[in-house]
């Protein structure tokens, strides 16, 4: 199922057991906190991120009901598929209690969980979720109901400025609201732009993926011009994108995985790495080099025709595309 309608679930019960996965790992933090709120279970949940899975520990847990006369809510947090008949006892004996509640956040990405939405299907008392990254309508819908709940004062075009700037970015939204309500006044578009960080940055990085993947990067671009961004900052942003690219693409060739850490010297969100490295891993190193050698190029070039900047600039992405 999708958003909506599990958001039509949620405004009567809680499913006990739910697979969560998509696109956006917003939702996944989002809903995850939704659970824990209803529940009233940040004292005795347990969570697993990651390398943290335990199958004993949450074997154990689900079989038991609360110390307290609660409930018991396991959470675990993966990229990694977990065993299915570890997974199948894990929902078997969270059904056997009708107060532990089992939810299982995977970003593997959306093709990967195909084989495990079998098991949280309705037989077994559970749903499956999918997420994508938000349209304008979803993203005002989110914004409201937070504006709503901390009793915000904010123009309704504001809300819309404010997603934008923040390149549709909802962790980034609820956060920037929050920090809003302490003025105190009426949020107009001038609050926004005094005190609100553009992230047009990573507007860059998000049509740089998908000219990478060939997917259509107009509107994403048009966005960026709107945002303030121009062809040079855009420009050097590509070359550190395609710099990172061959870093990715060396490490991998020689130690046959990613390590953001030991590549960037910093870590990167685990779900960003791999999409970092399977991108670098689609070019060749020869053609890296290429569309690099290109970049400084059209730099060039349009620093010495000013008055062309717009249509060199733009001719400059279609050769660069032709490469890949």
């Amino acid at each position: 199922m999708y958003r909506q309608e599990f958001e039509k679930i949620l405004s009567q019960e809680l499913p006990k057991i739910a697979l969560l996965f998509g696109e956006n790992s917003f939702f996944l933090d989002y809903y995850s906190r939704v659970y824990i709120d209803k529940l009233n279970a940040s004292e005795e949940l347990l969570q697993h991120f990651f390398d943290e899975y335990n199958y004993e520990q949450a074997k154990n847990y689900l079989a038991q009901g609360s110390l307290f006369g609660g409930v018991n809510l396991y959470i675990l947090r993966s990229d990694k598929k977990i065993n299915k008949k570890e997974l199948e006892q894990l929902i078997e004996s969270c059904n056997k209690n009708p107060n532990n509640y089992f939810l299982y956040l995977y970003e593997g990405g959306s093709s990967n969980a195909k084989t495990l939405t079998t098991s949280f299907s309705k037989k077994n008392s559970a749903v499956n979720v999918r997420f994508f990254e938000p349209n304008m309508r979803e993203a005002k819908e989110f914004a409201q109901k937070k504006v709503n709940k901390i009793n915000l004062n904010i123009t309704p075009y504001a809300v819309d400025y404010l997603i934008n700037t923040l390149n549709f970015n909802l962790s980034l939204v609820d956060k920037e609201l929050e920090k809003l309500a302490i003025l105190d006044e009426s949020i107009e578009v001038a609050h926004i732009d005094s005190l609100v960080y553009s992230t047009a940055p990573l507007g860059v990085e998000k049509m740089l993926i998908s000219l990478f993947k060939k997917e259509e990067i107009s509107s994403t671009l048009e966005k960026l011009i709107e945002l303030g961004e121009d062809e040079f900052t855009i420009l050097r942003s590509m070359q550190r994108f395609v710099q990172q690219l061959f870093l990715f693409h060396a490490y991998i060739k020689l130690n046959g995985r990613p390590n953001s850490k030991e590549i960037l010297g910093y870590q990167l969100p685990k779900f960003i790495e791999e999409q970092k490295a399977s991108l670098a891993v689609r070019v060749k190193s020869n053609k890296l080099l290429k569309i690099y050698q290109e970049l400084i190029e059209l730099e060039l070039l349009i620093k010495s025709n000013s008055s062309n900047r717009e249509s060199l600039f733009f001719a400059g992405l279609l050769k660069i595309r032709n490469l890949l």
